[in-house]
C-alpha cells in the first residue's frame, strides 16, 4: 500500500464511527481519566509490585475468581509463559489449541525462551474437546484451554464439554490452565460465577484491555505457592517494573462497571448477528455467535473488501472493519467483529444496510 493511500485511509478512519469493540481509543482521555480517579481515591503508586493499590486489586480479583492469590503483570504473553514454565519445569511439555496465542503470535517464545515443547490438540476450526485430548499419546504436564477460542470466531464449548475436558486432563495428571483473555465474554455466555469457572482450572490468566478497555495489563491467578514463584519469574523476565500504577489504576477504575456490560454485549451481538445473517454475500462464524464476538466472512477478496470499506465509510460515516484477511476459498475475506460500546448507539438496520452497500447491493 502506497503512502498516500495509507494516509487517506487513516484520515477516513479518524472521522468515521467504528462498529468494533469500544471504538477508537483516546490516549489522552484515558490518562486524564486515570489521573482523576487516582486523585479521587488518593491512590499511591506501587514500588516493584508492592503497595496498597496493586495488592488490593490483586486480592479483589483473587476473591472474584476464588483463587488463593493473584499477580499483576504487564502482559499476557509473560503471564502465560510463566504459567507453562512453572507447571512444566525445564524441558517440559504442554498442550494447546492450534490457534493458541502462544502458537500463532508469540514467535514460539515458549520454546526459544523457556525451553518447552508443545503439542497442538484438536482441529483449528472448532473448540478443543475431551476426545481430542484422549487422542494425544504424548505425556503432558499442562494443558491450555482458551475461553472463548478467539481465532475461530469466539467459539465456546458447552459447559458439559468443558467439564469433561478438564476432568480428563486431571485424570491424566495434567495441570489445566485457563487462557482467559476474554473470559469476561465467556462468563456472560455460561451465566456462571467466575469462581465456578476458575474452579475447573489450576491457574488462570485474565486480561484488562480486551473487553474491559483498560490500558495493557494481565493477572495470573492460582495457588499461593504458584503465584509466589510466578512473581520470581516475573522479575527474571524483566516484568517487575518500578511501578505499574497507570495500568493497574486503569483496570481498577473500569472493572466494576464493565463487568455489568458483558451480558448486554452478548445480547447485542445476537441481535446484530440475526440482522447480518440476512445480508446476501455475508456469513458469520459461528452463527449464531457463542459470545460477544464473531467472524464476518465476505464474498470479496481482501483488496476489494478494503476498497468497499473505504467507499462505505465515505457514504455512511461507518467504519466497518480494519483489516480483511483472506479465507481458504478464492474471492473471500473475513474480519473479527467484537461487540462493545461502539455499536450500541447504532441500529441493526443501519449496520446491515452498510454491509449491503459494501457488498454492492
Amino acid at each position: 500500500m502506497n503512502e498516500e493511500l495509507a494516509e487517506r485511509r487513516a484520515a477516513l478512519r479518524r472521522k468515521s464511527r467504528p462498529i468494533h469493540g469500544h471504538g477508537a481509543p483516546d490516549a489522552a482521555a484515558e490518562l486524564a481519566r486515570v489521573a482523576a480517579w487516582c486523585t479521587e481515591h488518593d491512590v499511591r503508586q506501587d514500588v516493584y509490585g508492592a503497595g496498597a493499590a496493586i495488592e488490593g486489586f490483586e486480592s479483589k480479583l483473587a476473591a472474584l475468581f476464588g483463587t488463593e492469590a493473584a499477580r499483576f503483570m504487564p502482559s499476557g504473553t509473560m503471564a502465560q509463559g510463566i504459567a507453562m514454565r512453572l507447571w512444566c519445569r525445564a524441558g517440559g511439555h504442554f498442550g494447546m489449541h492450534p490457534t493458541s496465542h502462544l502458537e500463532l503470535h508469540e514467535h514460539r517464545g515458549y520454546s526459544h525462551l523457556l525451553g518447552l515443547h508443545a503439542t497442538l490438540v484438536g482441529p483449528a476450526e472448532r473448540v478443543m474437546l475431551a476426545a481430542d485430548l484422549a487422542a494425544v499419546a504424548e505425556p503432558m504436564s499442562a494443558l491450555i484451554i482458551e475461553l472463548p477460542t478467539r481465532e475461530n470466531g469466539g467459539q465456546l464449548p458447552t459447559w458439559e464439554e468443558l467439564v469433561e475436558l478438564c476432568d480428563l486432563a486431571r485424570d491424566r495428571g495434567i495441570k489445566v490452565h485457563l487462557d482467559g483473555a476474554r473470559v469476561w465474554a465467556a462468563q456472560a455466555a455460561y451465566e456462571r460465577p467466575f469462581d465456578e469457572i476458575a474452579a475447573l482450572f489450576d491457574s488462570v490468566y485474565i486480561s484488562f484491555y480486551k473487553g474491559i478497555g483498560a490500558l495493557p495489563g494481565a493477572l495470573l491467578l492460582g495457588p499461593q505457592a504458584f503465584v509466589g514463584e510466578a512473581a520470581l519469574w516475573q522479575r527474571r523476565m524483566g516484568g517487575n517494573l518500578y511501578t505499574l500504577l497507570p495500568n493497574v489504576a486503569s483496570a481498577a477504575s473500569r472493572l466494576d462497571a464493565q463487568l455489568t456490560r458483558f451480558p448486554v454485549y452478548r445480547e447485542r451481538a445476537l441481535r446484530l448477528a440475526a440482522a447480518l445473517s440476512n445480508v446476501p454475500g455475508l456469513r458469520l462464524l459461528p452463527d449464531p455467535p457463542h459470545v460477544s464476538m464473531m467472524h464476518v466472512v465476505l464474498g470479496l477478496d481482501p483488496r476489494d473488501a478494503l476498497a468497499a470499506r473505504d467507499r462505505v465509510a465515505e457514504e455512511t460515516g461507518l467504519w466497518l472493519f480494519g483489516g480483511a484477511r483472506p479465507r481458504d476459498l478464492p474471492g473471500e475475506s473475513f474480519f473479527e467483529l467484537s461487540v462493545g460500546e461502539a455499536v450500541m448507539t447504532m441500529s441493526d438496520d443501519e449496520v446491515a444496510a452498510a454491509f449491503r452497500s459494501l457488498l454492492g447491493q
